[in-house]
């Protein structure tokens, strides 16, 4: 048996970057870039009005000037117009680029207007700016023509959608998704749609798998085997090689129907450790298909399945959808999805020398930090003490008591 840390470390030395696909912009929200994307010319590419009011030159206000002919009007989106009358003002709107021979824009609010028997208008100044360059966006006040807006490895969120969009950036390379088989074991499984049997249960850890592998970027199938050592032999391969990993559930600990490390291993995936020394979730298989997959057998009580995925399986999938995998020394803090620190808010006791990944509720605390505290669960069948819980503390194995106020690393699960 190995302890988490090993298993951590065996888990990510499996990491290998997924391959690059291209894909047009509003499909590719959510991925991860894989290639720099760099301004096309300065942000904002002109000096942009911030205000609708009128356009001016700051000296002639400054000089006490206090009204103004409106010379002509200028919306977003047309081509400026140069201020011929130097004692003059173009009426304008934000967004639009700042004409030739005007510096200063004034708001509407600070401005009275006449209109004279010519119908010419005029704006009055009822409050002087500040500064010259006033309610201006300068060009290249944001960034400048080659800068590095979104770095590669950078996942497309709504505002480097955005970015993307402005530089023109129509078609997009990124990591293509992981593609992930989740699978179920057990005779006393029946598919959701069915009225379970007083011995059986509705196959809900692998939707819970396949939710979760969808929210780390993967595209996932479901697929369900009775415990069967010739199903499993038949129906593993063509999951071994379509898939980048297979996630199983259920059947991998010492019971008299638990095939499934013994049928991998016949199926010719290398076994790199059976057993963590941890709580929920020893039973912990791990393996790799030569040149195929990399398999997660996962305990088949749902909270076991559950800490087991985002202790190991998450990080997994979010570090094959990056450019590069760094080689590090301690892959826990390294890996996307890996802890925060939280604040434990209660005593808590744990006897065992295992790594024991608690339940908790998480909030903000007064001064800013994360507090965890513990969720009554049920052992690691309890499903419902899921639904309450938003994370999960790892509390070492060198220690028995672990008071409130102590600091653990703490998973995210929402």
């Amino acid at each position: 048996m190995i302890s988490v840390e090993e298993a951590t470390r065996f888990v990510a030395a499996t990491v290998r970057p997924l391959s690059v696909e291209y894909l047009s912009l509003p499909l590719a929200a959510g991925r991860i870039l894989r290639e720099d994307l760099r301004a096309d010319r300065d942000f904002p590419p002109f000096n942009r009005v911030a205000m609708d009011g009128i356009a001016l030159r700051f000296a002639a206000v400054e000089a006490g000037q206090p009204e103004f002919r409106i010379e002509s009007t200028q919306f977003a989106g047309q081509p400026p117009t140069p201020l011929h009358d130097p004692e003059a003002a173009v009426e304008i709107m934000t967004g639009a680029a700042l004409p030739e021979g005007v510096d200063t824009v004034i708001r509407y609010e600070d401005l009275t207007f006449r209109t004279d028997a010519d119908g010419q208008r005029y704006a009055t100044v009822q409050a002087l700016p500040p500064r010259q360059g006033h309610n201006v966006h300068a060009r290249a006040a944001d960034r400048r023509q080659g800068d590095l807006l979104v770095p590669a490895g950078t996942r497309l969120e709504p505002a480097e959608v955005a970015v993307a969009a402005t530089i023109g950036a129509a078609t997009v390379a990124v990591t293509r998704r992981p593609r992930v088989a989740v699978v179920s074991t057990g005779d006393e499984l029946v598919p959701i749609t069915e009225q379970p049997a007083a011995h059986q249960i509705r196959r809900s850890n692998a939707l819970m798998l396949q939710a979760a592998a969808w929210q780390a970027g993967a595209e996932a199938e479901t697929f369900h085997f009775n415990d069967d050592p010739e199903a499993l032999r038949l129906g593993l391969p063509a999951l071994l090689e379509g898939f980048d990993a297979v996630i199983l559930s259920g059947g991998v600990s010492k019971g008299k129907a638990d095939f499934l490390p013994e049928t991998l291993r016949e199926l010719g995936v290398e076994q790199v450790f059976h057993e963590v020394q941890q709580r929920p979730g020893k039973p912990f298989w791990f393996g790799q298909q030569p040149g195929g997959a990399v398999v997660f057998a996962l305990p088949g009580n749902p909270v076991s399945t559950f800490v087991n995925f985002y202790r190991y399986a998450r990080p997994w999938l979010l570090a094959v959808q990056q450019p590069t995998i760094e080689a590090t020394d301690s892959p826990v803090t390294a890996w996307l999805g890996g802890p925060v620190s939280a604040v434990l808010t209660e005593d808590v006791q744990f006897k065992p020398r295992l790594t024991h990944f608690l339940l908790v509720s998480l909030e903000a605390g007064p001064d800013g930090s994360l507090l965890a505290t513990p969720e009554r669960a049920g052992g690691s069948g309890d499903m419902a003490s899921l639904l309450t819980s938003a994370g999960f503390l790892e509390l070492p194995p060198e220690q028995e008591l672990f008071p409130a106020g102590t600091v653990l690393p703490a998973w995210r699960c929402r």
